[in-house]
C-alpha cells in the first residue's frame, strides 16, 4: 500500500536517514528565472561594485495571514518578540519544533493591523498551515501562494506578486531615479513606497548584497512592465539583471543559510504533523547530501544559537518550543562560521575530472555546488567531527570558495580544519551523484558575513547578530 503522509513514509522506509540521503529529488532548484542574462562572474560582480535586480518571484512560497487573531497566532509561532512590530515593518521570523529546533525561517511582512505575509520556503509555510489549522484559531484566514513549479515544462507560470530587489553600491542612485527623489529617509526593515514609471509600488529596506537596497512587489501582472522600466533606468549605473545560477551564491558573502533541514521527522509532539504532511510533501522527498553519515536524522537538526539567530529569541511571549530553547540557551552552542577552501585542495579537485581511467572526486560545480536539498559535509578538526557545513558555493567576488557551516564553538577564527567533501562509498543514490571519491579539504575558519563589504554596510544585527 503506498504511504499516504510523511509518517506512512518513514515507517515504511525504516532509516529516516537513508532515505533522505538516497531521495531522488536532487538539489534545490530555483525555477522559471534564467540561469545567466551575461555571465554569473559579471553578474557577481556588479553586486560588489554596481548595481543587480534580482527576480525573487518564483522560487520562495507565500502566506498571507489575515484576521483578528494574526497577530497572536504569529507570536506563537516564533522566537521573535513582537513588542515592537507596528504596521510597515518586517522581521525574520523563525519558527521552531516543540523541540526547539529550527522548522525555516523567512520574512514576516506587516502590511496592515490584522494582514501580514510570510516569504520563505515550504517548510516553514507548511508549518505555519498546520498550525492555523489545527491550533484553534477562530478568527483566522491563511491564503498560501506557492513557489512556481521547478520544471513549468514550456506552461504559463501565474503568482500573486512579482518580487525583487534593487541592490548594490549604486542601488541608491537608481532608486532615486525610479523614484524621482531620494530614498535615503527609509530605514533598515522598515516598508514604504516608491514610483515606478506610472505605477506606486510597495517597497521593504534590505540589504542582501552588501550594501543599501529595496526589496519591491507588486501584482504579478505587472511584472514584466516593472522589470522592464527599472533594467532601463539601471543603465547608466552599470545594472545588471541576476539569474539563477549566481543568485543564491550570494549568500556566501553575506553569510545567511537558507535551508536547514526541517527538525520534525522525530518526536511523538510532532507525529501528527507527519501525519498531515502528504507523501509526496518536500519534507518526505526532500534530500540529504554530504559526507556527514549519522544513522541519527537529528544530528542534522540545528537550533536557533546555531544559526546565528540567539539575538532574536525573546522569552517574552509563550511560543512553540519556549521551554526547550530557554534550556538550549543555558548549553554551550555552536557558532555560524565561513569556511574558505584550501585553493590547491579545490585544484586537485577540478583537477581530477581530467585525469581519465581514475576515479575523480565529487564534482564541484560553480558557482553553487550543492548538489541536494539540504547539505551536510562533516568538517574535523584532530580526526573528531566538530561541525557541519551546509552551504557552499564559489564567489567571483573574492577569488575564492566558501562554506557556510556551524561548529563548535570553542573554535576560534583563523584556525585550519578539514572538510570531507564527496559521499562515502562512490556515493549515494541521488540523481546528482556520480560515482566519486571523497577528498579532504583544508578550510580556514573565517568570520560571517566573510565579504568585508557586508560586515561593514549591513545594518546593526544583520546576519552577524540577526537582531
Amino acid at each position: 500500500m503506498s504511504p499516504r503522509n510523511l509518517e506512512e513514509v518513514l515507517q515504511q522506509a525504516g532509516n529516516t536517514v537513508k532515505h533522505l540521503r538516497n531521495s531522488q529529488l536532487g538539489a534545490y532548484i530555483y525555477p522559471v528565472v534564467p540561469a545567466e542574462y551575461s555571465n554569473f562572474r559579471s553578474e557577481m560582480q556588479a553586486w560588489r561594485e554596481a548595481a543587480v535586480l534580482f527576480d525573487q518571484s518564483h522560487h520562495m512560497a507565500e502566506m498571507l495571514v489575515e484576521g483578528p487573531d494574526a497577530f497572536d497566532y504569529l507570536k506563537y509561532l516564533t522566537i521573535n518578540s513582537f513588542e515592537n512590530f507596528p504596521v510597515d515593518r518586517a522581521k525574520q521570523m523563525v519558527p521552531t519544533s516543540p523541540y526547539g529546533h529550527v522548522i525555516g525561517d523567512g520574512i514576516l511582512f506587516r502590511h496592515a493591523e490584522q494582514e501580514f505575509n510570510f516569504v520563505g520556503r515550504a517548510p516553514t509555510v507548511n508549518w505555519m498551515q498546520f498550525q492555523a489549522e489545527t491550533g484553534g484559531w477562530k478568527n483566522l484566514k491563511v491564503t498560501r501562494d506557492d513557489r512556481s513549479p521547478s520544471r513549468p515544462n514550456g506552461k504559463a507560470v501565474f503568482r500573486t506578486h512579482y518580487r525583487y530587489q534593487i541592490q548594490g553600491p549604486k542601488a541608491a542612485e537608481v532608486m532615486a531615479k525610479l523614484n524621482g527623489s531620494s530614498m535615503s529617509e527609509l530605514k533598515f526593515f522598515h516598508m514604504g513606497y516608491m514610483n515606478i514609471g506610472p505605477h506606486k509600488v510597495r517597497t521593504l529596506r534590505h540589504g542582501m548584497a552588501g550594501a543599501p537596497g529595496v526589496e519591491i512587489w507588486g501584482p504579478y501582472e505587472y511584472k514584466d512592465e516593472i522589470r522592464q522600466i527599472i533594467v532601463e533606468a539601471g543603465k547608466e549605473f552599470g545594472l545588471l539583471e541576476v539569474g539563477s545560477r549566481a543568485y543564491p551564491a550570494n549568500t556566501m558573502e553575506s553569510g545567511w543559510i537558507p535551508s536547514p533541514l526541517p527538525a520534525i521527522y522525530t518526536g511523538e509532539k510532532l507525529k501528527a504533523y507527519r501525519e498531515w504532511l502528504p507523501a509526496d510533501s518536500y519534507e518526505a522527498s526532500g534530500s540529504i547530501g554530504g559526507s556527514l553519515v549519522s544513522d541519527n536524522i537529528e544530528d542534522y537538526y540545528t537550533n536557533p544559537y546555531d544559526l546565528g539567530y540567539g539575538p532574536f529569541v525573546k522569552f517574552d511571549h509563550d511560543f512553540i518550543g519556549a521551554d526547550a530553547v530557554k534550556e538550549m540557551s543555558t548549553q554551550p552552542q555552536r557558532r555560524k562560521v565561513t569556511l574558505e577552501w584550501n585553493a590547491d585542495d579545490v585544484g586537485d579537485i577540478w583537477r581530477s575530472m581530467l585525469n581519465p581511467g581514475e576515479l575523480p572526486y565529487k564534482f564541484l560545480d560553480m558557482p553553487l555546488a550543492n548538489y541536494s536539498s539540504t547539505s551536510a559535509d562533516a568538517v574535523y578538526k584532530d580526526g573528531k567531527v566538530v561541525g557541519m557545513s551546509m552551504f557552499t558555493g564559489y564567489s567571483w567576488n573574492e577569488r575564492a570558495q566558501l562554506s557556510l557551516a556551524v561548529i563548535d564553538g570553542s573554535i576560534q577564527d583563523n584556525e585550519i580544519l578539514t572538510l570531507v567533501w564527496g559521499e562515502e562509498n562512490g556515493g549515494t543514490s541521488k540523481p546528482t551523484v556520480e560515482r566519486h571519491k571523497q577528498k579532504e579539504v583544508r578550510v580556514r575558519v573565517a568570520s560571517v558575513p566573510y565579504s568585508a563589504v557586508a560586515r561593514e554596510h549591513y545594518a546593526a544585527g544583520w546576519r552577524t547578530r540577526h537582531a
